[in-house]
């Protein structure tokens, strides 16, 4: 189910080469993080759907078992407890593909990247 198209243009496009299952699931946390983060820019980083404000906010992308999610380290660290019961990494999680997946959670995640983006914005421009 991973798409092999390299090379995206806009989040439309990496969604559209997926199964219209996996297509709902995306938008779905597409639109939680566009909920999440009004003003934040759309746009393609690694060649995965990225949301950035003041900086890269949150990255995810759909393979066979999973939705990842990528919200930073920060991100991570700061909902780990919550995060506990799914796979990860220092700045990843996994989204088991076969379960809802856990929008309220992934909106507070959002916020709190939202809010780190710009408290650091501010911190660099009275530098």
């Amino acid at each position: 189910m991973e798409s092999n198209q390299v090379g995206f243009t806009s989040i439309d496009q990496y969604i559209a080469t997926f199964p219209e299952a996996t297509q709902k699931i995306l938008q779905e946390l597409r639109e939680t993080i566009k909920a999440s983060a009004p003003g934040a820019e759309e746009k393609i980083s690694y060649q995965m759907p990225t949301f950035a404000l003041k900086g890269n906010l949150v990255h995810f992308a759909a393979y066979k078992k999973h939705i990842g999610f990528y919200p930073a380290p920060s991100g991570i660290q700061a909902f780990k407890h919550e995060l506990s019961i799914y796979e990860g990494a220092k700045g990843s999680v996994k989204f088991p593909i076969e379960k809802p997946l856990p929008l309220e959670l992934i909106s507070r995640i959002v916020k709190f990247r939202v809010a780190e983006n710009l408290k650091n914005a501010a911190l660099k421009s009275r530098k």
